[in-house]
């Protein structure tokens, strides 16, 4: 159990940074690292639970935006078991000056040791609030018993956990066993999960990683290492990256076969992150700043062989990673992104050559955005015929401790 003296300036810059995110925005423009960044993924991975018990324990109604959100993250220090209670609620009265927020001195540290004095009889009364209970919106959790019957309860105890950190071997420079070996002489425990998918016991910062720096090993979820492999690629395709950045993907591609790829992104500030991530690994791709559905752009008019459409989604599948997703997200942004992924795959599909395939993958878990998209574009599309993955592959991966969740659809279009 750690006393820290400086927790209340890690208190009061990530009560600031989950105020902007409880008002719209995003964590990664808010954030700092180190303990700032551990408050706030803790609260946002507790967010109902701790917005329920700071709703129970007011009783002066709804405080500034700082202070709620100062108490939300306390909370979660307290429940965290690495400070002493005390430590807590004397660094989170502390930290109200920080926030100039001095006159909620006396109720903070009245929320806090109320809380502290009826904890076990508070537990019992979030719970019953499945929005507390469950650490998700009220509308996820229904999309997730509607979409999953069986297994809605572990996605959602899953998107609560810590993810995995995985690696993949660059079998042009490395072989897996090698890498392992390396690992284990760092002290870095590690096991193999796929012919090129090492999983490590628990996760370093990437510069602690022999090999990493040679281009031997890259850090990518092993759900997402599945792209090369259905892709079925062969030497001397024409390959297309459509949504590309931060580049993983494409990476994985070249590393797999000796192919020609196009990447895109439509941002342009990460399409430039492609190409330095290929040059570490010894790999090159035509990388185009471009908006992949505006085909007079960009593209020539010469069809491609394979193109993998790694599409715009909620991110529900790896909301553990990025823990305000989950509280950013609405309802009706399932439909957006559905009506956007339909316009990719429309665009695409005009560049895929006859008899190619097209790859429709997202991060997400949600039917809307996976299945029924892939569904209705081949009820209006002639010449395109759904294709099952091979035996060992399943379309939809939920999230679990080994991997992300991701959906893979493979389309082929008739000769």
């Amino acid at each position: 159990m750690k006393r820290m003296a400086d927790l209340a300036p890690a208190l009061a810059e990530a009560a600031r940074a989950l105020a902007r995110v409880a008002a719209g925005r995003s964590l990664d423009d808010a954030a700092a690292g180190g303990a700032v960044l551990d408050l706030c993924h803790g609260t946002l991975r507790r967010y109902g639970r701790v917005q329920a018990l700071v709703r129970s324990l007011s009783r002066k109604g709804e405080a500034a935006p700082h202070v709620q959100a100062l108490l939300w993250c306390a909370l979660y220090a307290l429940d965290s078991g690495r400070y002493a209670a005390y430590t807590v609620v004397d660094q989170a009265v502390r930290a109200c000056a920080l926030l100039e927020q001095w006159p909620a001195r006396g109720y903070v540290n009245g929320v806090l040791r109320s809380y502290l004095r009826t904890r076990d009889a508070l537990e019992r009364r979030v719970q019953a609030d499945n929005e507390a209970r469950y650490q998700h919106p009220r509308w996820w959790i229904e999309a997730l018993q509607r979409d999953h019957p069986q297994h809605w309860q572990s996605i959602l105890e899953a998107g609560n956990s810590h993810p995995p950190m995985c690696l993949r071997v660059n079998r042009r420079r490395a072989q897996p066993e090698a890498c392992l070996a390396q690992l284990a002489a760092a002290g870095l425990a590690a096991r193999r999960v796929a012919e090129c998918t090492l999983l490590l016991a628990k996760p370093v910062p990437v510069e602690d990683l022999p090999g990493f720096a040679e281009g031997l090993i890259s850090v990518q979820d092993a759900g997402a290492q599945h792209c090369a492999r259905l892709l079925d690629l062969a030497p001397g395709q024409r390959v297309l990256d459509a949504c590309a950045a931060p580049g993983g993907k494409c990476a994985h591609i070249l590393e797999s076969a000796d192919v020609d790829v196009t990447a895109l992104d439509a941002d342009p500030a990460r399409a430039a992150r492609i190409e330095p991530g290929l040059a570490r690994l010894g790999l090159a791709a035509t990388v185009r700043a471009a908006d992949c559905t505006a085909l007079d752009t960009w593209w020539d008019g010469r069809p491609f062989d394979r193109v993998l459409a790694d599409v715009p989604c909620t991110g529900s599948g790896v909301a553990r990673r990025h823990p305000d997703i989950k509280w950013l997200r609405r309802a009706a942004d399932l439909h957006g992104f559905a009506r956007r992924q339909a316009a990719i795959l429309n665009a695409l599909w005009r560049a895929l050559a006859p008899g190619g395939k097209l790859l429709y993958v997202t991060c997400s878990v949600f039917r809307e955005e996976n299945d029924a998209v892939l569904a209705a574009f081949c009820a209006r599309t002639p010449h395109a015929r759904r294709r099952r993955l091979p035996a060992d592959a399943a379309e939809q991966l939920l999230p679990c401790a080994e991997h992300d969740g991701f959906f893979y659809g493979l389309l082929e279009k008739a000769a």
